[in-house]
């Protein structure tokens, strides 16, 4: 392949390539514009990059697609791939990036054009109208996001390299845990007894499901005589209302249920049956274990909100719900359960993830292994030397 500069105008240089037709054989001459030339010695050491890609077969051609004309068309793509409620978010993170970065060409977009756009959302990033900017988390998310977006686009074949991963997001400070012990559960229950609030804390704290799950529940997925609950499906709200899908990591699980939950369900059961009997109502397998005394169906922002409620009328240290979650975990962990019976309790993917969220339990977890490996080192070596 043959190729030259030329310049057009007073600094608008072109690399000018001769290429031959694969179909019909002929010459023919390719103009490709080289708009950050700012003299012939840099066009033509462009030229000579282009020219490598090209033999290569790695050189795409810049285009005038905006960043924000791409993202709208990657979130489009990602639409039927990923649930609403991510889509959503998405979609969020987007307008986030689009004040920065939308009118920048795709092609041209740099490293230096996203650390500017992270700094002034830090700064002043917020959309609500308030002052302020965005924390580092808020702004770890819009990195993710791009750098995924930025990620198809080098699949679409529009750009030769991803350069948001040359970027490095702000540092994200971790979100310290807030667990309860096994007295401050107990105390908590014993407050919620009465309440509606009691049989999710219990789901809660007891077998570690989340709010989706619990909403979700119903007395099919329950086997009181064995004591079994099955985890096949968790409730998202979603514009409109609420919808049902598969659990967190789209796989079901069984979860063994403790005496005490076992009790507090069945008369759970028949307090839900005298409900729905002066509605004319009988209750069935199909109706949801967590539900309002009308029969509709509760929604897990109103769980999140009935505990909040709950907490601060019993003056209790605010927490999320999620963390009666953690908290499970953590007397699972502590109690010298395997990790491999957390994660299959809660549902974790792997048990990686596990280990990784509950760190804070193992070194506790180490002393006791060493103290048990010591003990039956001292023992056997007592047993050798009384053999001498």
């Amino acid at each position: 392949m043959r190729g030259h500069v030329r310049e057009r105008g007073k600094g608008n240089w072109y690399a000018v390539l001769s290429t031959r037709d694969q179909q019909t054989g002929r010459r023919k001459v390719k103009f490709i514009s080289l708009p950050d030339a700012k003299g012939k010695r840099e066009a033509q050491q462009a030229l000579a990059r282009i020219v490598t890609e090209l033999d290569a077969g790695t050189f795409i051609e810049a285009n005038r697609t905006t960043v924000a004309e791409f993202l709208q068309r990657w979130i489009d793509h990602v639409q039927t791939q990923v649930q609403p409620r991510t889509i959503r978010f998405y979609a969020e993170q987007v307008a986030n990036l689009t004040p920065a970065l939308g009118r920048v060409p795709l092609s041209k977009l740099k490293p230096e054009h996203i650390s500017d756009a992270y700094t002034a959302a830090l700064a002043g990033g917020r959309r609500d109208g308030k002052p302020g900017g965005l924390s580092a988390r808020s702004v770890h998310h819009m990195h993710r996001v791009l750098k995924q977006a930025l990620g198809q686009a080098m699949k679409w074949g529009t750009i030769s390299r991803n350069v948001a991963s040359l970027v490095k997001p702000p540092k994200v400070t971790r979100i310290e845990m807030q667990t309860l012990d096994v007295n401050q559960a107990a105390t908590m229950i014993e407050l919620a007894r009465g309440t509606p609030i009691l049989i999710p804390v219990l789901l809660g704290v007891l077998c570690g499901l989340r709010r989706g799950e619990i909403c979700a529940l119903r007395w099919r997925n329950i086997d009181l005589d064995t004591g079994r609950l099955w985890v096949v499906a968790s409730l998202e709200e979603v514009r409109g209302g609420v919808r049902e899908k598969s659990p967190k990591n789209g796989k079901g699980r069984t979860v063994a249920l403790p005496p005490l939950l076992i009790a507090e369900l069945r008369r759970h059961r028949l307090r839900q049956a005298k409900w729905l009997l002066r509605l004319g109502v009988r209750l069935t397998e199909d109706h949801r274990i967590c539900m309002r005394e009308d029969g509709e169906t509760v929604w897990p922002g109103s769980v999140g909100r009935a505990f909040r409620t709950f907490l601060r009328r019993h003056g209790l240290r605010e927490i999320r719900f999620h963390d009666l979650r953690h908290s499970h975990a953590t007397h699972m962990l502590a109690s010298n359960v395997h990790p491999k019976v957390v994660q299959e309790r809660l549902g974790h993917s792997s048990i990686g993830i596990t280990l990784d969220t509950y760190s804070h339990v193992m070194p506790n977890m180490q002393a006791d292994a060493a103290a048990t490996v010591d003990a039956a080192f001292q023992a056997a070596l007592d047993k050798q030397g009384s053999k001498r």
